[in-house]
């Protein structure tokens, strides 16, 4: 019974947040189909593992770093390069995600940035991740994602006074 209902929270917990998962694969590939293929591969390698340990707030997390380190690897594999927001195709998206000229000023802005800056910033903003999850996902201290997403703040406040 135990199982049952563990597994009906993970698919929840899956189907809340495919189009999340599509969207942060496709800003890093560059393809919507390579996107989708990415995640169903990931969700795959989800459910092949052994999820028992798995605690409920980390299903997210850990979903995000299996694509993660797919995308990843098609990237070093292809020699890709990320695409800017502003190429990204919207139309398909929520309602709640930004409209198109905020993301093209966003961007602008976050293309003067580090990009490890600029993608700490992304995730928690855009992709609204938290910074618990953003460290899972780069394998990188909490404190430093949080003084990256800071640091990176601090500069695009100063382009905000500088225009």
């Amino acid at each position: 019974m135990f199982k049952k209902i563990r597994r009906k929270s993970i698919d929840k917990i899956i189907e809340d947040n495919l189009d999340y998962l599509v969207r942060f694969a496709y800003y890093r590939l560059g393809n919507r189909i390579e996107a989708e293929d990415v995640v169903y591969d990931a969700v795959l390698t989800f459910l092949d593992r052994d999820l028992s340990a798995l605690q409920p707030e980390s299903v997210r997390s850990y979903l995000f770093r299996i694509v993660y380190n797919i995308c990843m690897d098609k990237m070093r594999n292809k020699d890709r390069q990320k695409i800017s927001l502003e190429s990204i195709d919207i139309a398909d998206s929520d309602d709640d995600l930004l409209d198109l000229e905020e993301i093209n000023r966003i961007n602008e802005c976050l293309g003067c940035l580090p990009s490890r800056e600029a993608d700490i910033i992304r995730m928690n903003v855009i992709e609204n991740l938290s910074f618990v999850e953003i460290s899972r996902i780069l394998s990188i201290p909490q404190s430093t994602a949080k003084s990256r997403y800071k640091s990176g703040m601090e500069r695009l406040r100063k382009l905000f006074i500088n225009k």
